[in-house]
């Protein structure tokens, strides 16, 4: 299963739970799940958090984390996307959306699209739910992915399933029974 991360679970990680500099382990067990193929983002996506700058036109430290190249490396996907997936997953919002409403769905539909065309993915997103908006801009992933039926999560669900615990480097060698974990 290849878990798609929408920019809200790193931005909402990054701020509110798993601070880069307080729970660095956070942030290398993405690195390790995105080189073992288990997490992926795609650019529409990763241009999101990676090119965020403060009013002094400084970078915060998630655009820095991003900007690593063992980060670009590591977690974002290598492969172009059906133009005929987009456009099925922009109707999920507007039938023939104009320019503007595709300007403010944003790039949504470029993650949910990557896991409609992959097929054995999952979307990650910390969006709630929202059923009763059926149409527009403001409907939220969940409820697209649903009535797509792609799978989605929350961050706590992703961190459950690929078991992340911030001594995760101690069982490496139990995951991957070829390489030592660090001493």
């Amino acid at each position: 299963m290849l878990y798609l991360l929408d920019a809200n679970t790193l931005i909402d990680a990054k701020r509110d739970y798993y601070p880069i500099q307080r729970v660095p382990e956070f942030w290398d067990w993405l690195i390790f799940q995105g080189k073992n193929g288990s997490v992926e983002i795609p650019l529409e996506i990763y241009r999101e958090f990676s090119d965020k700058v403060d009013k002094e036109g400084n970078m915060d430290s998630l655009a820095i984390w991003a900007k690593r190249e063992d980060v670009r490396r590591a977690l974002l996907i290598d492969e172009n996307i059906d133009k005929n997936s987009i456009q099925l997953v922009y109707n999920q919002y507007l039938l023939d959306p104009t320019d503007e409403d595709i300007v403010e769905i944003g790039n949504v539909p470029f993650l949910i699209s990557y896991g409609l065309f992959n097929g054995n993915c999952t979307i990650v997103t910390t969006e709630r739910s929202k059923s009763s908006i059926k149409v527009g801009p403001e409907r939220r992933i969940p409820d697209v992915c649903k009535d797509l039926r792609i799978p989605c999560i929350d961050t706590f669900e992703l961190i459950r399933i690929l078991d992340f615990r911030t001594d995760w480097t101690v069982n490496l060698g139990e995951l991957m029974p070829n390489k030592k974990g660090p001493k």
